[in-house]
């Protein structure tokens, strides 16, 4: 009898899979301030979760663990901190199994004055711009002319950096962290100081990242930034995990209301959420 998906060897595969994060006891401080506070969370690769808080919640600092920007405080119970199965990385191993997008980054591609094709390339090396690394191969051009394609933004190839919209910006910084093709996604407000097409048109792009196999761990304030394709939601509260679940069972009206601390209603249209 053949296995089929979702049989017995899928589940085994599943089970035996290391997840993306594996966190037990994490406290992180920073200036005498903790900013996590006892984080026990795990999220399986291929899954897609997005993270929710208000502000000084703890959401980006939670990523920035995962970047490897911050390290738990050793206390006891000792914590745990495993990524990919492994607790222990090479930075640069780990950069290219995960790609990371945020407003930061887009801000000192723009400094560097790039045309677009090189801005991309260039996240191969590690590098924003080709500087040094001397000719680029056949091979590497074909995957930047694939990544350009898939986010429809083939037409800015040549277009300098500085004369691109937020949109377009916005998926030059997707495109070169996806130039290794990672397991996972990490994005920071993917949709701040965007206008309403350039937001809509950047979730679609996020939706054909999440169906083509990449994992995508968002943290947002906007619930319409959550793709249909994210179906997990951990809401952090001063550092704490406040809830954590399926979307459908973490975004309600009451669960927001004491989130955030003042009344909120939360609707669900066509797949996708919005609060008011």
């Amino acid at each position: 009898m053949s296995n089929k998906p979702g049989g017995a060897a899928a589940r085994r595969e599943a089970k035996e899979t290391p997840p993306l994060i594996d966190y037990r006891n994490v406290t992180v401080v920073k200036n005498d301030r903790t900013i996590l506070d006892n984080i026990t969370l795990s999220i399986a690769l291929g899954e897609n979760a997005a993270i929710i808080g208000p502000n000084g919640s703890g959401k980006t600092s939670l990523i920035k663990t995962i970047t490897r920007e911050y390290y738990p405080l050793n206390t006891n119970p000792e914590p745990h901190q495993s990524i990919f199965g492994n607790e222990r990385w090479n930075i640069f191993d780990l950069r290219k199994l995960i790609g990371v997008v945020t407003n930061e980054l887009a801000n000192d591609c723009v400094r560097s004055r790039l045309p677009v094709w090189e801005a991309i390339v260039s996240s191969f090396f590690g590098s924003i711009g080709l500087h040094h690394q001397g000719r680029v191969s056949p091979a590497l051009k074909k995957k930047t002319q694939q990544l350009m394609k898939l986010l429809e933004i083939s037409h800015l190839s040549e277009r300098y950096l500085g004369e691109v919209s937020n949109g377009e910006l916005r998926r030059v910084i997707i495109a070169r962290a996806l130039v290794h093709e990672p397991k996972a996604l990490l994005l920071d407000e993917p949709t701040s100081s965007l206008d309403f097409r350039a937001t809509g048109e950047l979730r679609e792009i996020l939706r054909k990242v999440a169906r083509a196999g990449t994992s995508i761990i968002m943290v947002t304030h906007n619930l319409p930034d959550l793709v249909p394709e994210i179906n997990r939601v951990i809401l952090l509260k001063e550092g704490r995990i406040f809830k954590d679940g399926m979307k459908f069972e973490v975004l309600t009206s009451e669960n927001l209301s004491s989130l955030y601390g003042l009344s909120l209603e939360v609707v669900r249209r066509d797949g996708y959420y919005y609060v008011w």
